[in-house]
Order: structure tokens, then C-alpha cells, then sequence
């Protein structure tokens, strides 16, 4: 590795990295159980225009994820009714989710992708992408259902 990539990692890092494997499988099953409770919810919310997540029947590629995963992701997004100025205070309203970019790790995230000056323009305004962690699905949605009301 050092000599394609330049570094190896230290004796620490690499059992960091074995920890958190041993433990990935039920923490990745967790974070899709509540990704599709989620989806489910946002779908039948009135502020939420659509919803893309693979794991939904109505979601134009669920018949063929369906045919190669075994689950659907811990990653979804959806768009507001409103425009820019209502997803980032949605965002802004949450007392438990962090606005943030990344994806995958034990707690949720979320950001409203056109903030960003690079990122294109087919992406809708009010579209919002959450990485779903191992947090209470309950505790997710009273977030995420005040931070609606509160928008």
C-alpha cells in the first residue's frame, strides 16, 4: 500500500477500523430499518413534495433495486413544497440531526445539497439528503416532524 498510495495506516487505526467492522452489519441494519420508516413517514407528510428512496414501491428504481440488494440504504432525500429558504430551516430547526455532509456513520445527518455552489442545477432547491444513523426512529421523526412545523 505505501508504495501505490504513499502511507500505511498505524497499528491504532487498523484496529479502530476491526472494531468498528465487528459491529457494522448491525448497525447498518438498523440505520436502513429506520431509513424506511422514515420514508415511509415523509411520503405521507404534507410539506414533503417527494421522496427518493429505493426501498418505497413508488419510487421509479424500487423494482430494481429490489432485484440485487437485500435492503434499500440508509440514505435517502426529499424535497419541500416550499423553496431553498424552507429546507434550510428545516435543517436549521433540528435539535437532534447535524447538518453536515457525510454519510454513513452512527449519527444522522442532513444538508440541503444546492447550498453548494458546484452542484448542479438539476438537483431541486428544496432537496434535502439524509443519512440515517442508529438513533430511535421515534426520536428521528419527532425531530424531523417539528423541524417541518417549524419551516
Amino acid at each position: 500500500a505505501r508504495k501505490f498510495n504513499g502511507s500505511i495506516p498505524g497499528p491504532f487505526e487498523c484496529w479502530l477500523a476491526l472494531r468498528g467492522l465487528r459491529t457494522f452489519a448491525l448497525r447498518f441494519e438498523k440505520s436502513q430499518e429506520s431509513a424506511m420508516e422514515l420514508a415511509k413517514r415523509l411520503s405521507a407528510h404534507p410539506k414533503v413534495a417527494q421522496v427518493n428512496y429505493p426501498g418505497l414501491v413508488s419510487d421509479p428504481n424500487h423494482q430494481r433495486a429490489a432485484s440485487f440488494m437485500n435492503g434499500f440504504g440508509a440514505i435517502l432525500s426529499f424535497t419541500l413544497h416550499g423553496g431553498a429558504s424552507e429546507a434550510d430551516a428545516v435543517c436549521a430547526a433540528s435539535a437532534l440531526i447535524t447538518s453536515a455532509t457525510s454519510l454513513g456513520g452512527v449519527e444522522s445527518l442532513w444538508e440541503r445539497r444546492r447550498r453548494w455552489a458546484l452542484e448542479s442545477t438539476t438537483v431541486p432547491e428544496s432537496l434535502i439528503r439524509l443519512s440515517v444513523g442508529c438513533e430511535n426512529v421515534e426520536d428521528l421523526w419527532n425531530d424531523i416532524e417539528t423541524a417541518l412545523q417549524h419551516a
